[in-house]
């Protein structure tokens, strides 16, 4: 029987344990899917936690940590420098971006000509998955950070009308309003949003964030990332099996 799991900490509220365990019994695949809660990864990986499984997910907070214990990366990953789907290649561990692949599939329905440029919320590993797609199909993408490092990020306290003006599509890449904290919301004035504006939200659960119900309500068209987990779930799948 293979063994595959998600490796990140704090999983109780994560989705692909059950859709893999879901998947497999109605495929009848021989196959377990578990949660895998590490406080230290470094430690996990020295005591070779990693080494009984076929391959795992990787979500918050090792998607950029994970990939210094690598011992190769695909194309995409390097490029985007992070990692969320690894592979058990006969004993070498391949780093792989499916979150761009997820995402790519799941905004196509919403995108239109208004949408020229992007703010993402945070900088993380989901971020710079988002940023990839986004600037491949043309977009230009500026982010809002905490701590602001480069010439293309700004606080989230400077966030003006204009900024939210030029950019129509806002997405938020970071965990703030994951459930059980679902009245918690990025510092981002959605009072400067309109009908011309897409909001999306990474976070599944809650269906609707508090980020994205104040969007609406100005509205914004709103999609949560529901339909980009499937997706890159659905490909981390392919390469697990190729």
């Amino acid at each position: 029987m293979r063994k595959f799991g998600l490796l990140g900490k704090k999983l109780d509220y994560s989705f692909s344990k059950t859709y893999f365990t879901d998947f497999f019994e109605q495929n009848e695949i021989d196959a377990t899917f578990e949660n895998i809660e590490v406080a230290d990864l470094k430690s996990w990986v020295e005591s070779k936690g990693h080494k009984s499984y076929a391959g795992f997910s990787v979500t918050i907070p090792y998607k950029e940590s994970i990939v210094p214990f690598l011992d190769a990366l695909s194309p995409e990953a390097e490029a985007i420098g992070a990692v969320n789907a690894v592979k058990n290649d006969h004993g070498k561990w391949v780093g792989y971006n499916t979150d761009a692949f997820g995402f790519g599939q799941s905004i196509k329905p919403f995108l239109n000509n208004n949408h020229e440029r992007a703010l993402i919320l945070g900088t993380g590993g989901a971020a710079k998955a988002v940023a990839f797609v986004l600037k491949n199909i043309g977009l230009e993408v500026i982010f809002a950070s905490r701590n602001p490092t480069e010439s293309n990020q700004f606080s989230y306290e400077s966030i003006n009308d204009y900024m939210v003006n030029a950019c129509k599509l806002i997405v938020n890449c970071t965990p703030i309003g994951t459930f059980p904290a679902v009245d918690d919301m990025p510092n981002f004035p959605t009072a400067l949003l309109t009908e011309k504006h897409l909001v999306i939200d990474l976070i599944y659960n809650p269906e609707k964030t508090s980020l994205l119900r104040e969007a609406e309500a100005q509205g914004a068209l709103v999609v949560n990332g529901y339909s980009m987990l499937q997706e890159q779930a659905k490909k981390a799948w392919e390469i697990w099996n190729s």
